[in-house]
C-alpha cells in the first residue's frame, strides 16, 4: 500500500494510527501541503479533490477521504477491529468520530484557514479564535458525552482503542499547537493520554513523520 499524506494533515494521522494499529506496511509519500503539491498535475490526477490522505491499495485501487480509508481498513483488516460488534455500540463510536471529523476538522483545515487570512484579509489572531472557537464548541458537547455515557471506558469505547479514538487524538494535537485551552475537558485529555501510550499512535504523530517540520 501507498499512502499519499502530510505529517501535520490530522486526516493523514487518522490514517497512520489505524495502519499501525493493525500492523500494516505501506510506503509513505508526503504532499507538502503547505508548497502546494496536493495541486500539482501529478496529484490531481490521482486525487481530483486535491486533498490528502489518498491511499494506494495493494490492488492498485485509490481511495480518498480518511473516513472511508478507516472503514475499508477495518473491513479488510479486521484484526484489531475499529468499530465494536453491535450495531447500537458500533453506532455511538461513529457518532463520536464524526463529531470531530464532520464538525470540526473541516472548519479547521488549512484551506479554510488560509481563506481567513488570504482572500478575507484576516490576521493570524483571527485564524486562531477561529479555530479556538469551533474546538471549543464540539469539545465541549463531546466532553460531556464522554464523561457520562456508560460505554466509555479507559477509551471513547471501552478498554480498547477504535474509530472515536483515532479521530480525537489528532484534533488534540491540533487543539494544542492552536493554544486552546484543554483544561474544560479532563477526559478527553485522559483518553489521550491513555492513547498515548499505546505504540501505534505515538509511532504516527506528526513529529515522527519523515516528512516532518518544526
Amino acid at each position: 500500500m501507498k499512502l499519499h499524506n502530510y505529517f501535520r494533515s490530522s486526516t493523514s494521522y487518522r490514517v497512520r494510527i489505524a495502519l499501525a494499529l493493525k500492523g500494516l506496511t505501506y510506503d509513505y509519500l508526503p504532499i507538502h501541503l503547505r508548497k502546494g503539491e496536493q495541486r500539482s498535475a501529478a496529484y490531481l490526477s490521482l486525487n481530483p479533490q486535491g486533498a490528502v490522505p489518498s491511499l494506494e491499495t495493494e490492488e492498485g485501487a485509490l481511495i480518498p477521504q480518511s473516513m472511508a480509508i478507516l472503514e475499508y481498513l477495518d473491513e479488510t483488516y479486521p484484526e484489531p477491529p475499529l468499530l465494536p460488534d453491535t450495531p447500537l455500540a458500533r453506532a455511538r463510536v461513529r457518532s463520536l468520530a464524526y463529531a470531530i471529523a464532520c464538525d470540526i476538522h473541516p472548519l479547521n483545515n488549512l484551506r479554510v484557514l488560509n481563506y481567513l487570512v488570504g482572500p478575507l484579509g484576516h490576521d493570524q489572531a483571527v485564524q486562531g479564535e477561529w479555530f479556538r472557537h469551533w474546538v471549543a464548541l464540539e469539545f465541549a458537547a463531546l466532553e460531556k458525552r464522554l464523561a457520562a455515557e456508560p460505554e466509555t471506558g479507559r477509551f471513547c469505547h471501552g478498554d480498547s482503542p477504535g474509530l472515536a479514538d483515532i479521530c480525537l487524538v489528532p484534533q488534540v494535537v491540533n487543539g494544542r499547537r492552536f493554544d486552546c485551552d484543554m483544561a474544560p475537558y479532563p477526559t478527553i485529555q485522559r483518553i489521550h493520554e491513555a492513547c498515548m501510550e499505546i505504540a501505534a499512535f505515538a509511532e504516527a504523530a506528526p513529529e515522527r513523520q519523515p516528512d516532518a517540520e518544526n
